[in-house]
């Protein structure tokens, strides 16, 4: 499923225009965002969470002339289904 996908699903259920129903889907998409840019948590019960996960520095290797390369740490979104969404996914 696409974002277009997503936001003409909203349109039938909620029987609202495209335009409109592409601004919830955008709040939604951005509200996540902001609030992953202040380190909070994401919980949306029965569906799953949004984390931050940090990863340290470490030394990789380039894949074509096997020089090692150092890997700066970074900070990674991360998904957690929640028990609802895997029971429904797995039946």
């Amino acid at each position: 499923m696409t974002k277009a996908d997503l936001v003409e699903e909203v349109a039938a259920i909620s029987r609202l225009s495209k335009k409109d129903s592409e601004l919830v889907v955008n709040t939604f998409f951005e509200t996540i965002v902001e609030s992953l840019r202040r380190s909070e948590k994401i919980e949306l019960r029965g569906f799953g969470s949004f984390k931050l996960r940090h990863r340290g520095a470490r030394q990789g290797r380039n894949p074509k002339t096997g020089e090692k390369v150092d890997v700066p740490a970074k900070v990674v979104p991360y998904f957690k289904p929640g028990k609802d969404l895997r029971e429904l996914v797995n039946s």
